[in-house]
């Protein structure tokens, strides 16, 4: 299994190098369950190295088009593209994601909980210890995850994510719960995995939060993609959001 995840990873590097600078890109993509749409028509393009934050509030469709990407739900229809192919399962092998609650198995320690996906992903123990340190969670590795704090439970969730070596991370509302402390030493830990090679998604409805940590921003309402651009110091990303939003519910 850890063969398999390096020989997708270096095809998935050859292939960005041969392609494009997007590590994703969505073309069209709709999911409709019965007669509503979640999502419709949404194109998206997600470049290598960077935190992308996708914004949206509460119901826009930002968790269901991230669950099309992790293979969770499939599009109706339309095309997700990774790394210049065709979205396919095998690709799952370099993606990293935490959505919704923390997958964790609470009467284990955190390095238990580690160890149990890991033996089913076919990746030895060391990677375990590599990614405690990787989010500061290696004084806790033999602490039961019913003792761990809102902000460990996130941290604990995303070293499981990135047990795999992922080179795109995917976070949804990773912030939700979490003290001031909790989310300043997150989005720390957000802005170094671009730095080891990670490409991020982060999906949020707290503007300030997503200003703060990513380089690219998609605005998704109503499951289509208002607005997709590189995040802009100087503009007041909170003013530029209503704008959007206001003019997308007057027409």
């Amino acid at each position: 299994m850890k063969q398999s995840i390096e020989k997708s990873a270096a095809k998935c590097q050859r292939e960005e190098r041969m392609t494009s600078e997007y590590i994703i890109k969505t073309q069209n993509v709709s999911k409709k369950f019965k007669k509503t749409y979640a999502v419709k028509d949404l194109s998206l393009s997600v470049r290598r190295n960077t935190v992308y934050g996708l914004l949206g509030p509460n119901g826009a469709g930002k968790s269901t088009l991230l669950k099309m990407i992790t293979g969770i739900i499939r599009p109706t229809s339309g095309e997700i593209q990774f790394c210049g192919h065709p979205w396919k399962r095998k690709d799952l092998s370099v993606i990293g994601s935490l959505i919704e609650s923390p997958p964790l198995y609470e009467n284990l320690t955190a390095f238990e909980n580690l160890k149990v996906r890991a033996a089913l992903m076919g990746i030895g123990k060391n990677r375990c210890y590599e990614v405690l340190q990787k989010m500061d969670l290696a004084d806790a590795e033999n602490k039961k995850t019913s003792e761990f704090s809102l902000g460990m439970k996130q941290r604990l969730g995303i070293a499981l994510a990135l047990l795999n070596d992922p080179q795109l991370l995917i976070l949804d509302e990773p912030t939700n719960g979490l003290d001031p402390f909790g989310i300043e030493e997150l989005r720390k830990m957000i802005r170094t995995f671009t730095e080891s090679g990670i490409s991020v998604i982060v999906s949020s409805h707290i503007l300030s939060e997503v200003q703060q940590v990513a380089d690219d921003i998609g605005i998704i309402y109503n499951g289509s993609l208002l607005y997709e651009d590189k995040i802009d110091a100087n503009e007041d990303l909170e003013q530029l959001f209503m704008d959007i939003i206001r003019k997308e519910r007057a027409s």
